[in-house]
């Protein structure tokens, strides 16, 4: 399954446990007698392939999803079907591996060049001028 999906290319079998669970949520009588949920984990000590830069962004976008033992868990239950469920954890994992493999841009420092401080300041002069003319508020007392 892990095929279909480029960003998960060199994905070894092993680092994926995909299991069963019963949905939380309404349902009715489905809900409780059917495991259509999907808990999706993927090792990534298991991953000797994917990039320290990228497990480290794959760590960061993670989030509450990853376990101390490196472990990232998706839980699908959006469907009626196990399916479906399994396509959304697979889809969900590969998007999250998608974008730890984008390269953030590093943001270089630059200077506000000479006529941009002029144009800010002439519209702070500018403003300064509407709130002047004003008249003063009165009261009447």
């Amino acid at each position: 399954m892990s095929t279909d999906y480029p960003a998960l290319s060199g994905l070894p079998e092993a680092a994926l446990d995909i299991r069963f669970i019963r949905a939380s949520g309404p349902g009715g009588q489905n809900v409780n007698k059917v495991a259509s949920a999907v808990q999706l984990r993927c090792d990534l000590r298991a991953w000797p392939q994917l990039p320290d830069r990228v497990r480290t962004r794959l760590r960061t976008l993670a989030g509450r999803r990853l376990t101390d033992d490196d472990v990232i868990v998706l839980t699908a239950q959006r469907f009626r079907t196990q399916e479906h469920n399994k396509r959304d954890a697979f889809e969900r994992l590969a998007e999250m591996v998608a974008q730890a493999r984008i390269e953030p841009k590093i943001r270089r420092a630059t200077k506000p060049t000479r006529a941009s401080k002029e144009r800010r300041l002439e519209g702070k002069q500018q403003r300064s001028r509407v709130k002047n003319s004003r008249g003063k508020v009165r009261s009447f007392d």
